[in-house]
């Protein structure tokens, strides 16, 4: 397109001059394309959300619309290829994320929760006059309490917040991380966050600059390759031990750092993952004392992801201790010095709320300056979602016993951990049972992470298609019993080794431990070598 004025003449007299348009050969080069945009993007990945969640949201379309399957394009809604007629299962399963509320996963919010927000969405239900006697029939008087506190203390729910979130909250919070360490916290240390997530990068942002190195557990959530690709910063992978069921060995994680420093590489920071993700793993008291004290010797900043710390199956064998408290319990030169944020969330737990978008981090012995930028960066955001601030509150502070809504809350959230903890030791069980896997049971969180001995011919393959082994293994079994899994290698591991990762919240456990094991004696009977 090329432009030219026109000259003309307006009701008064005056001359006016008009831009006009027309074409020519040449072709308009857009101002976005791979070559423009930000070359660090392209460095980013994220197995979760990747090839195979796609293909899987497909076919969830075309299940949701038959007329797809011959290649019509209804509504808008892509299809798959012309040649795919009739799908060889019924439904989608989505084993590949840890969204408990998800449609086909289906958990059921917690009441206590729903009923508080509701009321605080709409407060003209517990401030109108004649309202009061109807909501006292349908909602428990703790809960209109509770929910008029919240008003009083926030106000409008479309209203922004403090930046750190409301104070009131971070207070709760505070009193929550005191009764659960036996430390004392400071509100003013304590952000409110859309999510663990957000602050995991707001925080790695500040701690690193470019080609800083920061120490990742191998397997790992893909949250922090991501953004350490982002940010041109440099992962530093250290190895969990399968065969001693995914804990962490010190030598290891020494080897790490003796090599970043070897390649002239800062070691910024160390992250932990605890109860582990993917891996199901807690950690004992005596390894987070040795991260502690290489924490301290080497000068890394510890953060510190907790938000399955709820998720734990046997307490008694494998209780969670936070890392705030095993440091705050060691020498005074180690516990008032060394630089520790720790990450909750409540996508996780029982409460499973990942929509509503609410976290936080505590920041321990950071100094004042910086968390003046902490500060700064939170507010470039302004707040985080006051309904993800609220459902923090929920989970920090739950309905006290004695209290009208508690016995509720108590079956709900028993019946949410014991189906999680059940599934999670039948699912690790009967994949045990098959030939070529092997799978530690899980010691928390909600996932399980199957090593598959994958054939010869399988890996040769996988090479003619152009994929990971592990990837098309995960491809097939979707393609044939529409379980979503994510690829191991997404998540990192042990060179020559391929694992798949699957959560353990689909509730027709059965179905799916049947659909796997076909799919699975198929494949390996397929590739034998």
């Amino acid at each position: 397109m090329s432009h030219s004025l026109l000259r003309g003449i307006n009701k008064t007299g005056s001359t006016i001059y008009k831009r006009s348009i027309h074409s020519t050969m040449s072709s308009r080069t857009p101002a976005l394309n791979l070559k423009t945009i930000n070359p660090l993007i392209l460095d980013v990945h994220y197995a979760v959300r990747g090839e195979l969640a796609i293909k899987a949201d497909k076919y969830t379309q075309q299940l949701a619309n038959p007329q797809l399957k011959s290649g019509s394009n209804t509504n808008n809604v892509e299809t798959l290829n012309n040649e795919v007629e009739e799908l060889p299962f019924k439904h989608v399963v989505t084993a590949n994320i840890g969204n408990p509320q998800q449609k086909g996963l289906n958990q059921k919010p917690l009441t206590y929760w729903r009923q508080i927000i509701s009321l605080l969405e709409y407060p003209q239900l517990f401030q109108d006059s004649d309202k009061k006697e109807l909501i006292s029939k349908i909602y428990p008087s703790d809960v209109i309490e509770r929910a008029k506190t919240l008003y009083e203390e926030i106000g409008s729910v479309g209203a922004y917040t403090h930046s750190k979130g409301v104070l009131a909250i971070r207070k709760r919070v505070a009193k929550f991380i005191e009764e659960r360490d036996g430390y004392p916290a400071d509100p003013e240390s304590i952000y409110l966050t859309a999510g663990a997530s957000a602050g995991v990068s707001s925080i790695l942002s500040i701690a690193l600059q470019e080609g800083d190195g920061c120490l990742i557990p191998i397997p790992q959530y893909p949250l922090y390759t991501a953004t350490l690709a982002y940010l041109n910063a440099k992962p530093l992978p250290y190895y969990l031990s399968e065969s001693q069921d995914w804990s962490m060995d010190h030598e290891t994680l020494l080897k790490a750092v003796s090599e970043a420093k070897k390649n002239g590489t800062p070691v910024k920071a160390l992250v932990i993952i605890n109860p582990g993700n993917p891996t199901g793993a807690c950690l004992s008291k005596e390894a987070m004392e040795q991260v502690i004290q290489l924490c301290y010797e080497e000068g890394i900043v510890l953060m510190a992801d907790e938000v399955y710390q709820t998720n734990i199956y046997d307490p008694s064998h494998r209780p969670f201790h936070s890392f705030k408290k095993i440091l705050k319990s060691m020498p005074e030169n180690i516990s008032n010095s060394v630089e520790l944020v720790s990450f909750h969330s409540i996508s996780k737990g029982v409460s499973g709320e990942c929509g509503r978008r609410g976290g936080y981090y505590e920041c321990v012995n950071i100094s004042n300056e910086v968390m003046e930028q902490v500060y700064k960066m939170a507010s470039v955001t302004l707040c985080p979602p006051v309904s993800g601030q609220i459902g923090v509150d929920l989970m920090v502070s739950p309905p006290v016993k004695g209290s009208e809504s508690y016995e509720l809350w108590k079956k709900e959230t028993d019946l949410i951990h014991n189906n999680l903890k059940e599934r999670s030791y039948l699912m690790a069980e009967h994949f045990n049972k098959l030939n070529g896997i092997s799978c530690n049971p899980a010691e928390g969180a909600m996932y399980l992470f199957p090593k598959i001995d994958m054939p010869k011919k399988a890996i040769e393959e996988a090479k003619k298609r152009g994929k990971e082994p592990d990837v098309m293994y995960a491809l097939d079994l979707l393609d044939a019993t529409g379980i979503c899994a994510v690829a191991g290698s997404g998540f990192g591991q042990e060179p020559g080794t391929y694992h798949i990762r699957v959560t353990a919240l689909c509730p027709e456990t059965k179905e799916f431990i049947g659909g796997f094991e076909k799919f699975h004696n198929e494949f390996m009977e397929k590739y034998k070598d």
